[in-house]
């Protein structure tokens, strides 16, 4: 008896993706991936087109440029694995995205495997919010186990807007309703700023309004006037830090732009110190980097850590954490650990996956180049490619597979 490729690789795909969102260990988790590449290894031809490797030359080369600081200074074993499974991440994500939907060969799958993931994901969070979450009146709590899920912003853009570029429906019209409204009452219920911008992007994409015409430079530009008329409404508004519902959402919001780049933060102002967190991570590390003028060239290596100069209670310690490895700021992270090098590199692999806007105008090009713009925003706030959980780069394989196939026939 043959088995179809989808029997196999659908179902793994599935796993691997919610797996990532929902199995709180990284380490296992790309331990997990490797041997699930060795698998489609054992049981296939593995392959991938000079042009896909030419796009991840760029993640390889970080990876190396982690290890010039390493051979120089000296750091413990458990930190430096650590941080090469943090830079492997991305890669694993990308081979397996390609290689799972290179076996499967249909486009019209790789979208339902996103959607059918998704609504696994839904009903986790649903779950999450009946039985977990202890009061409904404050943001906090209710995203206290779920922070964000761009599997499911991800489904849902792409359930809406199918239809328009591959001129066939998905599913059937009840089911693309039902889909709809679960997915997007899920992505409310996150209460995510970086879902809000994610959605954004994705939507603006699909409209074809990030190519840099003398249109979408108009359309930024009103776009730029409006934000900062909303910010200043916000600086302005008598808007309280710990209050519940949407006044604790939009106090979030205001707190955003500071909360990125404001470093000088008062360590013994708590209420302070969380509003600013990510500034603060950033100034620190940018603080031990003087001490070494070399690492502004090749950053400090892999294995390196942060001294916060107190112990956080970051991780349930008892005592909490007073180094850490990983940045919020994702700039910051590739900096401080590969220096202007990787910085460089890490822009021209983001630039070459928006590229693909300047392609012929189809969903698999659209979905590479809006990922790339993804990744430009949230590494200011999550990491970007090196987020623990992050799921697009998955994605991301899969669609630079169709995106590059000469075949026709991948519908």
């Amino acid at each position: 008896m043959i088995i179809r490729p989808e029997k196999i690789y659908q179902p793994l795909f599935i796993m691997l993706v919610l797996l990532q969102l929902y199995f709180p260990s990284f380490k296992a988790n790309v331990f997990l991936q490797l041997i699930t590449l060795a698998f489609c290894a054992l049981i296939g031809n593995v392959s991938f087109s000079k042009k896909f490797l030419w796009h991840i030359l760029p993640l390889v080369l970080l990876l190396a440029v982690g290890f010039i600081s390493t051979v120089v200074f000296k750091y413990k074993m458990y930190d430096i694995l650590k941080d090469v499974f943090h830079f492997i991440k991305p890669l694993t994500g990308l081979f397996l995205g390609y290689i799972l939907f290179k076996r499967i060969g249909n486009f019209h799958l790789f979208i339902k495997s996103i959607v059918i993931a998704a609504m696994i994901s839904v009903a986790i969070h649903a779950f999450i919010l009946i039985f977990m979450v202890k009061s409904w009146s404050n943001i906090e709590s209710i995203r206290e186990f779920t922070k964000d899920n761009f599997l499911d912003l991800f489904a849902l853009i792409l359930l809406i807007f199918y239809r328009k570029f591959e001129r066939k429906p998905l599913f059937s019209k009840a089911y693309t309703v039902l889909f709809i409204a679960l997915l997007f009452a899920s992505c409310v219920l996150y209460f995510s700023r970086t879902m809000i911008i994610v959605a954004g992007i994705l939507v603006v994409s699909m409209y074809g309004l990030t190519r840099i015409t003398a249109l979408t430079l108009r359309i930024a530009g009103a776009f730029t006037v409006l934000l900062i008329m909303l910010y200043a409404f916000l600086d302005n508004a008598n808007i309280q830090r710990g209050k519940p519902g949407l006044e604790g959402f939009l106090y979030k919001l205001k707190m955003a732009p500071e909360e990125i780049f404001a470093g000088q933060v008062d360590r013994e102002n708590l209420a302070a110190l969380w509003d600013h967190w990510r500034g603060y991570e950033a100034a620190r590390a940018l603080a031990l980097m003087k001490q070494q003028p070399s690492s502004f060239i090749i950053g400090t290596g892999h294995g390196s850590l942060i001294n916060l100069k107190f112990y956080a209670p970051l991780t349930g310690e008892p005592k909490g954490v007073r180094y850490i490895s990983e940045l919020h700021n994702g700039y910051m992270y590739v900096f401080y650990k590969t220096g202007i090098i990787g910085i460089l590199l890490y822009l021209f692999l983001l630039a070459r996956w928006y590229g693909y806007i300047y392609k012929p105008n189809n969903l698999k090009t659209i979905m590479v180049s809006a990922i790339g713009l993804i990744y430009l925003i949230s590494t200011l706030t999550i990491s970007g490619v090196y987020n623990g959980r992050d799921i697009i780069i998955f994605i991301l394989g899969g669609a630079l597979y169709f995106a590059q196939a000469k075949r026709p026939h991948l519908q």
